[in-house]
Order: C-alpha cells, then structure tokens, then sequence
C-alpha cells in the first residue's frame, strides 16, 4: 500500500490498525528472527530425478534438484555427506554457504560435487524468499523481463506439430541418423541428416526457431562438414559441436561458420565456463543449473558472459524444480536467450507451468522458486534405477558416444 493509499483509507474510515498492519511488510520470517536448518532429504523421482528438501525450524522447506543423470545415488550421497555442515546454520547465508562448500571441499568440481551444491543453493535461495515473501529474481535485483521464453524438443515433423499448436516458437532436435556415429560419415549419412532438418524447417516455417544438438558424439572432422550441410536451412545454434572438453577445436569450428554455437551443460562454474568465452568457443552459453554451480554460480556466469557480448539458454532435461531456478535466473539477468525445458511439473507441482502465446511462461509472482511439490503425486513416482544409455558401434563393436 503506497501512502496516498493509506490516507484515502484512513478517510474512508478504516481502522488505522487494520490500514497499518496493509502498510508494513509481512515476511512470514520477521527481520532478526533466528532461522536454522534442521534436516536435508533427497529422494528419488521419476523418470531420472532426485529432487531436495532443505527443512528448517521455521516450517520453510526450500526445494533443489541436485543430480547427475545416471548417478542420481551418487549425488544423493555427496549430499548427506554436506548435510553436517549445514544442519544448524542459518540458509539465508546463501553466498557464505556456496563458498563454505565448495572450497573446504578440496578436491573442488567435478559433475558430482558441483551437482550436490547446485541443488542446495537452490534450495537455499527457495528458503530465503520463502522467508521474506518475494521471488528469487527479486533478490538478483528485480525483473528484467515480464515473461520468459522456453523451447521444445522435437525430433520429427508429427512431434513438432502438436508443440507448435500449444504455442511453442522454439525447438531443439538432435542429429538424425541411422546407425551410432562414426568419426567418419558417409556422404549420405550428412544427407540424411540435413534432409531430416530440413523437413522440421518446413514444417514449422521460418518465423520459427530451430536449434541443433550434436551431442558432442560427433567427430571434429565430421562436425565441420555436417554444419555446412545445415547452413542453408539456419539453425538457431549448433550445440556441443564436438566433445565439450576441448575449447579449442570448437573455436575453431565457431570460426568456421555463422551459426552460432552453443556449449556448457557439461561446463562447471565460472572457472570452466572462463575458457569457453576467452577462447571465443561459443556464443551461447547453456549452463545447467543442477550442474554449473545453481543460482548463485550461474548468475555469476551471466555476467561474465554479458561481458563478452554471449547470452544464456539455461540447458535443463531434467525436472520441474529446475526448470523453475532457470526461470527465476531468467528473470534477473540482461542476456537471456531460452530456456530448455522437457516437464512443465504435470503431476508433480501444485500449480505447473503454462505455455502460453509465442511460446512464453509468464513471470512467476509466488515467493522462493514460485512452486510447490503436489506431495501426493509425488509420492506415486518415488524410485527408479535411471542409467545412461551403452552404445556401440553397429559393425565392430567397439565404444560410442551417444
């Protein structure tokens, strides 16, 4: 309630407690109240989840989604081991408490670890909005937009489609193939896929957003030929052109083109995501948050991408927690491209995501990460035993990437 506010309601003849109480803030945690964590609890969710509930006295409960896919256990231990350090501190220290984990970690990185803290400082920044009744976006320095665009993945025209009718504008697909890929192709294998990626650029039209993954399954060699190959038909980004671990070949491939190349869902923190900008390897940087380090990290690779002109399409194949840290980091930051998403949280959160016109989720206004789990659904897909998939070459059997 704005003052003039105020004095039309107190002529109006309101009671000035009930017209003082509307003025003042009403955080469901009161400045300088204590506030402390009393238990971390991770469990399993289907189809390859493993969602985070940081529990506190206060009866607030932030949400995270710390996972590696196909090593959901592994993390799940990686937090029970960090579980000590927080119980019993106070989760609005969000900052402290990233750097209190990773540092004393030692042996810092790596998908596991990194994983682990990116779903507790979701959590924590789900808490600390809890407790002072605003969305997260609004402790990263408010909005920066009113809606946040989200794209699909569609590997043939009959599943684009029906995507296009709900209001998606943007797509991701992978390589069309058909055999595991090789370092090198055929002449017709390239045809087969750009033929593949043509047909979904017919069907949904040039108004239309496209982007391609390589998965980093394909060879550098082969990489360069497939791009070219798919450049009349202009994908919105080729990502992970290659194996993401050497920066240097895919700036090479980056030079070698103009469409531009994404890469980072197997990048952690700022440190990993340094060489990929000043090696000019990529224009678009697709942190994951359940990976890169959370919130607090990947806001932070925000900047430093705004610096050198790269925007952020927050990389998320996973669940609807996710999906919902990605929107509030979304919300707070100048260089935000897309957000990837594969659950709006259908059976899962109280309230799921809605698509609407062109393919937007409007700004979330709840407090925290702005969902809450619908336990009782939940509770019916707790457990699964999710791996990676083993692929093979088809004529000698030897080991692939997928």
């Amino acid at each position: 309630m704005h003052r003039r506010d105020f004095l039309e309601a107190a002529a109006a003849g309101l009671p000035a407690a009930a017209v003082a109480e509307e003025l003042q803030p009403n955080p469901p945690v009161r400045p300088g109240r204590a506030l402390k964590i009393t238990k971390l609890e991770t469990f399993l969710v289907r189809p390859r989840w493993l969602f985070l509930k940081v529990h506190t006295d206060a009866g607030i409960v932030g949400l995270g989604e710390p996972v590696v896919e196909g090593r959901a256990n592994t993390v799940a231990t990686a937090v029970s081991e960090i579980a000590p350090y927080l119980v019993g501190k106070d989760p609005r220290h969000v900052v402290h408490h990233w750097q209190a984990i990773y540092r004393h970690a030692f042996y810092r990185g790596g998908p596991i670890l990194t994983s682990a803290l990116s779903g507790i400082d979701m959590a924590l920044w789900d808490i600390k909005g809890k407790a002072l009744g605003v969305p997260v976006y609004e402790l990263l320095g408010g909005p920066t937009r009113r809606k946040i665009r989200v794209y699909a993945h569609a590997n043939t025209s009959a599943a684009m489609k029906p995507l296009l009718a709900r209001g998606f504008t943007a797509f991701k697909c992978g390589v069309a193939k058909r055999r595991n890929s090789r370092y090198i192709e055929t002449p017709a294998a390239v045809r087969y896929a750009a033929e593949r990626f043509a047909e979904l650029r017919k069907t949904a039209g040039d108004d239309v957003d496209i982007g391609i993954d390589f998965h980093g399954a394909i060879s550098p060699a082969m990489a360069k030929v497939l791009i070219k190959a798919l450049e009349p038909y202009n994908p919105m980004f080729v990502e992970e052109p290659i194996n993401c671990q050497n920066h240097d070949l895919m700036a090479e491939i980056a030079r070698g083109t103009h469409i531009p190349i994404a890469t980072g869902e197997r990048v952690f923190t700022k440190w990993g995501f340094r060489e990929v900008l000043e090696k000019k390897a990529a224009t678009i940087l697709q942190p994951d948050l359940c990976h890169a380090g959370g919130i607090t990290e990947v806001r932070l690779i925000a900047g430093m991408a705004e610096a050198y002109y790269a925007v952020i399409a927050p990389h998320n194949p996973l669940g609807p927690i996710s999906l919902a840290a990605g929107i509030q980091l979304a919300a707070s930051i100048p260089n935000f491209l897309c957000q990837e998403q594969v659950s709006l949280g259908e059976g899962i959160l109280r309230r799921p995501f809605v698509v609407g016109k062109g393919g937007y989720i409007d700004l979330p206004t709840g407090p925290g990460l702005g969902i809450e789990l619908d336990d009782k659904a939940v509770a019916k897909q707790i457990g699964h035993n999710w791996r990676s998939r083993e692929t093979y070459d088809d004529d000698d059997g030897s080991v692939v990437d997928w």
